[in-house]
């Protein structure tokens, strides 16, 4: 595993790192499915025991994973195995859980939801803290006093870093001016890179400000693992935000199999192959500090974990951005 360092922080992360939504299990808001099918405990403590023996040290939560469940569980998985979750880099988030505060980013909200986390993840600091998307209420009236709370926790001790994630670069830039993260965290894989290219908007953030990117969803979600039948797609249930999910349906499907058989007549095609290519071809993003796939069981993080002993040559990522190209040019 190689490590490396977030911003002008002395803070490694492993390259390869572990996404813990699924680990809140089937959940809603506002009526609508926003989590994962459950994940047996018992499988997650094998799965988080291998990525740590295979030198995973970075773990990605949110209170909005299960209001608060997948922080407890990696916690109870933690000490269920004899590990200290304090020598970990472990990040969480705030921005989708509110309970009398008029807006999730108000002081108030930030500071009783931070609290909240560093209960659930027994910790007197969390490492790294996200404002977890970019909506700071009309005419972003919330944006200064979110700013302000975040430094404040940062300068208490509270958090060790501040990160920005955001699903719009327009977004991100005018929000890191102001909030002044170390690390912006957003989706980055095969079939969209703009959040990750070098003369992008969040590139030169990125380059201007010596500021790391956390890549979620390098698999997007598991598509790019050719695990799904165009002709009989998959059924989620409810509480699974897969289950209204386009990317998860026929007409989808059926326009990314050209692009996975490309990749399959030249990497391989076994999951692992698929899976390592994925992860690597990210990586190979200089600006990106650690890639953050999901995981359900250890045969997953075993799977994605390969990713650490591929290499992509230049040749690689320029057959690869061509199979994508007319895919990625409608993602920008």
């Amino acid at each position: 595993m190689k490590y490396r360092t977030l911003g002008s922080s002395e803070i490694e992360v492993s390259e390869i790192g572990l996404g813990c939504w699924a680990l809140g299990g089937l959940s809603w808001k506002n009526g609508r499915s926003s989590g994962w099918a459950n994940v047996a405990f018992d499988d997650a403590r094998d799965a988080i025991k291998s990525a740590v023996d295979q030198g995973v040290n970075h773990f990605d939560n949110a209170d909005a994973y299960g209001d608060g469940k997948a922080e407890r569980i990696l916690t109870e998985c933690l000490n269920k195995l004899g590990l200290d979750n304090r020598t970990f880099v472990i990040a969480t988030k705030v921005g989708y859980v509110s309970s009398n505060s008029p807006h999730p980013y108000t002081a108030a909200n930030i500071r009783t939801q931070c609290e909240r986390s560093l209960r659930n993840l027994g910790r007197d600091s969390i490492d790294i803290y996200y404002l977890h998307h970019d909506d700071f209420g009309p005419d972003d009236c919330y944006l200064e006093e979110a700013a302000e709370t975040m430094e404040n926790l940062r300068q208490e001790g509270k958090i060790r870093l501040i990160g920005q994630s955001s699903y719009r670069s327009s977004r991100f830039e005018k929000i890191v001016p102001i909030v002044k993260p170390t690390v912006l965290q957003s989706w980055a894989h095969m079939m969209d890179t703009k959040f990750v290219e070098p003369n992008g908007i969040v590139g030169q953030l990125l380059e201007k400000g010596n500021l790391s990117f956390i890549a979620f969803s390098p698999l997007n979600q598991g598509i790019l693992l050719d695990k799904y039948d165009p002709t009989n797609p998959p059924r989620f249930e409810s509480g699974d935000h897969r289950e209204n999910s386009p990317k998860f349906q026929s007409p989808a499907l059926e326009r990314l199999a050209p692009m996975l058989k490309a990749l399959k007549g030249r990497f391989g095609d076994r999951t692992e192959d698929l899976a390592a290519v994925a992860l690597r071809f990210v990586l190979n993003y200089p600006n990106v500090a650690s890639a953050i796939p999901g995981f359900r069981n250890q045969a997953q993080v075993d799977c994605n974990l390969s990713a650490s002993q591929r290499s992509l040559s230049a040749e690689d990522m320029a057959f690869i951005h061509h199979a994508f190209a007319r895919k990625r040019s409608q993602s920008s």
